[in-house]
């Protein structure tokens, strides 16, 4: 399994816009959708994509196009703060949904939705910004295991370790895209220096 963190400037500088606690609601979505767009073209490098021969105005030249069906599977409810950068990416995008609710006692995650296309065959983005004890997102790519999908990213903004060595345990082949890699967690299962609730920063809802 491979974990790749972002390196750019611009990702940087949206994180750090996206932790600061005087970021409000419409701000925060603002940066959301930026930083999800450059996350999902690094997320997507490893679609399949074959050679065709078209005609430019000049001449005929060999080109590459995908080929490959995408599917993108947020997790609710924050990970619906990154589906439309993604659909506008990529319109032909399948999209699913699964509903994992932590405890925030327990930090033990349940479900109480799911709902996923046929995932065979296609390249697969579960899409949750925060990747914490990694429970959650276990379960989700288990479902989305069990719906077809075979060639699975996780993408995430801010992950912790606790989360990568529990992909890494349970899903050893999937890779995991990030845009930071914080220290660790808290004694309440958040990720620290992190962004605190993300769906309740970008829904209003603290």
């Amino acid at each position: 399994m491979s974990l790749t963190v972002l390196d750019h400037p611009l990702a940087a500088h949206l994180v750090a816009g996206l932790r600061d606690k005087a970021t409000g609601p419409e701000r925060y979505r603002h940066l959301t959708r930026e930083l999800t767009t450059i996350l999902a073209l690094e997320a997507t490098r490893g679609i399949r994509t074959k050679q065709v021969q078209i005609a430019t105005p000049l001449e005929a030249t060999t080109v590459s196009i995908l080929d490959q069906g995408l599917a993108v599977v947020p997790i609710l409810r924050a990970g619906l703060g990154m589906l439309d950068p993604i659909t506008e990416l990529f319109p032909d995008v399948s999209v699913g949904y699964i509903g994992l609710e932590r405890n925030h006692d327990t930090a033990i995650a349940h479900s109480y939705y799911c709902k996923l296309p046929d995932l065979h065959g296609k390249y697969t983005l579960c899409v949750d910004p925060m990747l914490a004890t990694g429970g959650s997102a276990s379960q989700a790519i288990n479902l989305i295991k069990g719906h077809g999908a075979a060639n699975v990213v996780m993408m995430c903004v801010v992950a912790a370790p606790e989360g990568v060595e529990k992909i890494q345990h349970d899903h050893p082949e999937v890779e995991i895209v990030t845009a930071a890699y914080d220290r660790g967690l808290n004694s309440k299962k958040y990720i620290l220096p992190g962004l605190g609730d993300f769906g309740d920063r970008l829904f209003g809802t603290m």
